[in-house]
């Protein structure tokens, strides 16, 4: 793991298809607070599930889509005793690893300073999860709803996604004013980037004209 920001940590890149895909990467997201550290997206690596525990552990991990689901969910949750959290659509996939804690499927905040934005297309459960850091920059954990691939942004649908509601959801986006936007995926490229809101704006349009 690598600190990234006072009171954020990225984990080690996972590949999850190395013959078909090797440059594609996969990352989690560990944000430290008072009240409880929080884990975002998928994290495999043993070592990194050390690292969390050396920094307090989690009491939650939230899942931002179903692509995340993987045998580490159970082993993270034995260990440090975290709600495992996901939106409604995503908990048929998710709970094949381990059991939910807890669901969700509209726009709301969770203890007291996570909000919960679902954005789907990619994914029919797809969200992002928005914090403001007392350190002073706002966080937009995007999951894969858009992503840095090889100096661009792109978005995907995959087989059970919808491109109308991707479309609608990167359009949606545009409201939010993201000082760093941190996905859950990358492909031969850095998975997390600060960004002014112009910038913001022109990563939405670059991802939304991948589409085409």
């Amino acid at each position: 793991m690598k600190q990234i920001y006072p009171d954020l940590w990225r984990t080690a890149p996972e590949h999850p298809l190395p013959d078909q895909l090797p440059d594609l990467m996969m990352h989690a997201y560990l944000l430290v607070r008072e009240q409880g550290n929080l884990l975002f997206c998928r994290s495999e690596h043993d070592a990194d599930h050390q690292q969390i525990r050396d920094l307090g552990g989690i009491t939650h991990h939230y899942l931002t889509h179903w692509h995340e689901a993987a045998p580490g969910l159970a082993r993270i949750k034995e260990m440090f005793g975290s709600k495992l959290v996901c939106h409604r659509l995503a908990e048929p996939t998710v709970s094949q690893f381990s059991p939910v804690d807890l669901t969700f499927e509209t726009r709301e905040v969770h203890l007291g300073d996570i909000e919960v934005i679902p954005t789907p297309g990619h994914t029919p459960g797809s969200s992002c999860f928005l914090f403001e850091s007392p350190h002073g920059k706002t966080y937009l954990f995007a999951g894969d709803t858009l992503f840095p691939s090889r100096g661009s942004w792109e978005a995907l649908v995959w087989e059970d996604g919808n491109e109308a509601e991707l479309r609608a959801s990167l359009a949606m986006l545009r409201d939010l004013e993201p000082d760093v936007v941190l996905c859950g995926a990358s492909v031969a490229d850095v998975p997390f980037r600060e960004m002014s809101q112009t910038e913001w704006h022109a990563a939405l349009d670059q991802a939304a004209r991948s589409l085409s």
